[in-house]
């Protein structure tokens, strides 16, 4: 299921300050590395992925490094189907998970800029019919907030309900039941079904549905030809990852479920790693035709505190010194560098995606399985891009596994 860590509730009234208060010390520096600079350290991290593959017998990933506007690597590992044996490629589809709120977020700020949303208006000015358990609060409810988990609900509200196969327009509803935890705006829970009102804004401001819009304001004018949404999306690629879950000691293939697909804005995309590339490019500032500089830095601009962030993993332990969440995004200070970042997990797959503005440099790894290791190939990426002592972040198994 998409991530479920974040566990912080910190007062956020002055957070819209960030970028020149908290995050003053955080370099957004312009680039200052030419993508030639990046081709060693991409080779170096393809042999990890190779090492890794051979020792962890993992069944398939793909992997896109991007520097200065260009792809230094783009390469597919291991299978789509550990019974079928056919090879992962570049076109390779995978599901993506949460690594699909940043289209939300991606998708809103241009509905913005044409008027057609407001990032601070209530959204019962578009959805009358929405409510909460303290009809008040509700009131006052903005995409801001849904785009920056800050709704005042508990984590992961009746996402264990859209895992049981509830439709999403009951459990949207059935927000007016839920308890909350503080006033809207007060605090930070991660969330699914809530963060999808976005859809239903997008919907109501444009009258089409959210994966169409997507698909004609994004995935087109990106390139992102292969990207799609939903089983039947996925299903229908010429080549797609199956997913894998483990059994009795090894990965087996699984179909692919329904259920958070029923919630586009928060977990609906399907890409390969040629389209994830794309999607780098451009919101690293290198399609300003399509998202345009002013565009990208408003959904970059933290809006809640997330500490829960750096606690976890090694590299995040290590690394991470500050953590929030933006407009669809989550921003770190990574070794004291600005870091955009988000992870995703549903069964069967993982995916992490994240880039350097200063260093201008970027990579997403897609994985048909729920193994943690290929994880280790982002900070190990990072660690390159920022000439960070070299570290074995996913402690590969000595010698080859039988």
């Amino acid at each position: 299921m998409p991530s479920t860590k974040d566990k912080s509730t910190l007062p956020v009234r002055s957070l819209l300050a960030l970028p020149l208060l908290a995050l003053a010390s955080l370099s957004w520096a312009a680039p200052s590395r030419a993508a030639g600079d990046f081709t060693r350290e991409a080779r170096e991290i393809e042999a990890l992925a190779e090492q890794m593959m051979q020792r962890a017998r993992i069944p398939g990933m793909a992997m896109a490094i991007v520097a200065d506007g260009e792809v230094v690597s783009l390469r597919g590992y291991g299978v789509v189907d550990s019974k079928l044996r056919d090879r992962v490629t570049p076109d390779t589809s995978f599901r993506i998970a949460s690594l699909s709120k940043p289209f939300a977020g991606t998708l809103s700020a241009m509905l913005v800029r044409e008027g057609a949303m407001d990032w601070d208006s209530p959204i019962v000015n578009q959805l009358p019919t929405f409510t909460l358990r303290d009809g008040q609060a509700a009131q006052k409810i903005t995409v801001r907030q849904v785009l920056s988990h800050q709704v005042g609900l508990g984590y992961n509200t009746y996402d264990r309900d859209l895992e049981a196969n509830q439709p999403y327009p009951l459990l949207a509803a059935k927000l007016a039941e839920a308890p909350l935890t503080c006033s809207p705006g007060e605090c930070y829970a991660y969330q699914n079904i809530a963060f999808s009102l976005v859809g239903d804004m997008v919907f109501a401001t444009t009258g089409d549905f959210y994966a169409a819009q997507v698909e004609k304001r994004i995935f087109q004018p990106l390139g992102m030809f292969g990207a799609t949404f939903g089983r039947t999306g996925l299903e229908a690629s010429p080549s797609w990852a199956r997913p894998h879950v483990r059994s009795g000691g090894t990965w087996v293939p699984v179909r692919p479920k329904e259920t958070y697909y029923r919630i586009p804005p928060a977990a609906g995309v399907n890409a390969s790693a040629r389209d994830m590339a794309q999607w780098l490019i451009a919101q690293m500032g290198h399609r300003p035709e399509v998202l345009p500089e002013e565009l990208l830095e408003e959904i970059r601009t933290p809006q809640v505190e997330t500490p829960g962030e750096i606690r976890g993993s090694g590299w995040r332990r290590d690394r991470l010194r500050k953590a929030h969440y933006a407009l669809g995004w989550r921003i770190y200070d990574y070794a004291g560098h600005t870091l955009v970042y988000h992870a995703g997990a549903v069964q069967g797959y993982r995916a992490i995606i994240g880039f350097l503005p200063e260093r201008d440099v970027g990579v997403v790894i897609l994985w048909n399985s729920e193994s943690a290791m290929p994880s280790g190939l982002f900070p190990s990426t990072m660690d390159r891009a920022l000439a960070l002592p070299k570290h074995d972040w996913m402690g590969l198994p000595r010698g080859r596994r039988r």
